[in-house]
């Protein structure tokens, strides 16, 4: 399976790989950026023995989207971005959601512990 199949087919598995890791991180980044004409919080995790990242961005209007960035055997960079459904926002804790919207809010990032998500 190609990354891009795993983004559009398996997106509910990257998010619960992606929020499992983050629990368990001391210290958590949630990340403000901008770009373009557009802004978002981020919330990523970094694989790099494959040369991959996989990231939750929340942009304005509460649409959310699932990144993944890698490199190939030629060591060209790629991205994925896959807009994320009702569904596979509600996997995401709510307090990582409140978190996201505050640090797109104040533009300003925010560091945690990881432990501090789960319920």
């Amino acid at each position: 399976m190609n990354y891009e199949e795993l983004v559009q087919n398996h997106s509910v598995e990257l998010i619960e790989k992606l929020v499992k890791y983050v629990v368990t991180q001391e210290p958590v980044e949630i990340l403000f950026n901008y770009g373009e004409g557009d802004q978002w919080a981020i919330i990523s995790m970094h694989e790099y023995e494959q040369d991959l990242e996989v990231s939750i961005r929340l942009h304005i209007n509460d649409n959310y989207d699932l990144y993944l960035g890698y490199y190939d055997d030629e060591d060209e960079f790629f991205e994925i971005v896959k807009p994320l459904a009702e569904e596979e926002k509600k996997q995401l804790p709510e307090k990582l959601r409140i978190l996201m919207k505050k640090v797109l809010d104040d533009e300003k990032g925010v560091r945690f512990a990881g432990h501090l998500l789960i319920k």
